[in-house]
């Protein structure tokens, strides 16, 4: 979420449609949450784990809906629209899936390799995956691997991340998702068997 929320950002929203849900994807996020609910009269999802981190307290039961548990189906938040628990960079890191789209902010990095034109070299990342990402930490390969679990039900072909210049499309991203967390897991000790085998 963007702090700073003004008549103009209002008025602007508001001429395209307006805001049905807002789905925050962990607290580096949650700002002035409070602030956007009430101006475009949404419901907010966050995950219940992460809700310690909440900065500002609903007026309305009714205005936060806590994300809870790392349903298979994930969380269904507007007809054709998901967010899913997939834990990681915060205990509850979300991100959210609508038609082939995954909006991934950070929960998945993003890294510029990912544009590399096809053909592309083998063994090329296209994502990390972060504890800490201005500190390079990354997660520990049995986090990686829930991330899969979490999303590995979902089709997609288009990954949105959480600034301007970080979509990318391709028919085999979900793949190139995969091999990304086998290429990070292999280099912290694990084997690729371990990470799984097939993507559908």
């Amino acid at each position: 979420m963007i702090t700073l929320l003004d008549d103009e950002t209002i008025e602007f929203i508001n001429a395209k449609g307006g805001i049905k849900a807002i789905v925050i994807s962990h607290p580096h996020y949650y700002t002035t949450y409070v602030d956007w609910a009430q101006a475009f009269n949404c419901p907010v999802y966050v995950s219940k784990d992460d809700q310690e981190w909440l900065c500002q307290k609903p007026p309305t039961p009714q205005m936060l809906r806590l994300i809870d548990g790392p349903a298979p189906a994930g969380e269904k938040v507007l007809p054709g629209v998901t967010a899913i628990k997939t834990g990681g960079h915060f205990p509850g890191s979300l991100v959210l899936h609508w038609g082939r789209k995954l909006f991934i902010a950070d929960t998945i990095v993003t890294v510029p390799s990912a544009y590399t034109p096809h053909p592309r070299p083998p063994g090329q990342t296209s994502y990390s995956f972060q504890w800490s990402i201005p500190n390079m930490i990354p997660l520990p390969p049995s986090e990686i691997l829930k991330i899969w679990r979490a999303i590995e039900h979902f089709k997609f072909d288009t990954t949105h991340g959480a600034f301007g210049g970080m979509d990318v499309r391709d028919k085999c991203l979900k793949k190139r998702l995969l091999e990304s967390m086998k290429i990070q897991t292999r280099g912290q000790g694990w084997e690729q068997h371990e990470i799984l085998g097939q993507v559908i």
